[in-house]
């Protein structure tokens, strides 16, 4: 890719630690780069040719177009999208609007998972029930507790149902899949961003992030279920998914506290919008799910 560009931009938005940049060529065509530490060369070379397939699978994104070093790391050129952070733009849509982009992005996630996790990858009951100890101790040593019953709520639910990893399949996961790394372009339609937390895992375990989704905007979360499962969701999603979400959910507070006060808040929030939607834990459909159901 030979291209004089001849401004360079900073973008400060995301909790990525690369360092992204708007880059403008002589034609006026944007381009996005990203530059990252040199001792993250093969975990990046992994990321850019995993980005490659997911492209080839028709997923609309940041496509790669060049990768290599520079005196500052390592970087990657991308595909500019020209739009706005779908999180800003889907609370003002129309439910039925909501709904379709909701779908379009549970189908672009089934694509995704369509690449399969490498024959060497751990059993997956084994790597998270280890994931799922780590969190728990996390939480008992954080100095700030969930209240009302949250906690041990989360943590019963999780001890009940560990059975349920058994046996679960891996693929190629997104990494950080909701409405915070998607935009809609200014052609209208749904693009899915920030594939540098990608990795290999349980298919559902992807919809960990849905929380997110559902707070803001859950006519889109329903119908990103809803299109993933081409309509017929099975009750072991829902059962495994509320597992998922229990584990992020605890484990939130421990990571929210070196950021300060208003992570903190956030987390608490996310916590009680949890534990409510679930009913105390006690009813794996979430409530946003069933409310959506009703209005459509």
């Amino acid at each position: 890719m030979l291209k004089k560009f001849v401004s360079k931009e900073p973008v400060l938005k995301g909790w990525s630690g690369d360092k992204k940049y708007c880059l403008t060529d002589e034609q006026g065509n944007r381009f996005l780069l990203r530059v990252t530490p040199i001792e993250k060369y093969d975990e990046k070379m992994k990321e850019y040719e995993l980005m490659h397939r997911v492209a080839e699978l028709g997923v609309p994104m940041c496509d790669p177009l060049e990768f290599g070093t520079c005196d500052k790391g390592i970087y990657s050129i991308q595909t500019w999208i020209d739009g706005e952070d779908a999180e800003t733009i889907m609370p003002n849509c129309p439910a039925a609007k909501q709904y379709a982009y909701g779908m379009d992005a549970g189908r672009f996630l089934r694509k995704i998972h369509s690449i399969p996790a490498p024959e060497t990858q751990e059993d997956w009951e084994a790597r998270f029930n280890r994931k799922i100890d780590r969190k728990i101790v996390l939480y008992e040593a954080c100095p700030i507790k969930y209240e009302n019953g949250q906690a041990e709520a989360f943590i019963d639910y999780i001890n009940s149902n560990r059975s349920l990893l058994r046996g679960r399949p891996q693929t190629f996961q997104h990494g950080d899949y909701h409405i915070g790394n998607m935009m809609i372009g200014r052609n209208g339609k749904l693009y899915i961003i920030d594939f540098n937390r990608c990795d290999f895992g349980d298919p559902w375990e992807e919809f960990n992030r849905i929380v997110w989704c559902a707070q803001k905007a859950p006519i889109f979360a329903s119908g990103m279920v809803d299109g993933y499962f081409d309509g017929a969701v099975p009750m072991g999603f829902w059962q495994l998914l509320a597992l998922y979400i229990s584990s992020n959910t605890l484990s939130s507070l421990p990571w929210a506290v070196p950021f300060g006060e208003k992570e903190i808040a956030t987390m608490r929030n996310q916590a009680t919008d949890v534990f409510n939607w679930y009913n105390g834990m006690n009813d794996p459909v979430p409530a946003w799910y069933r409310k959506c159901c009703l209005m459509s």
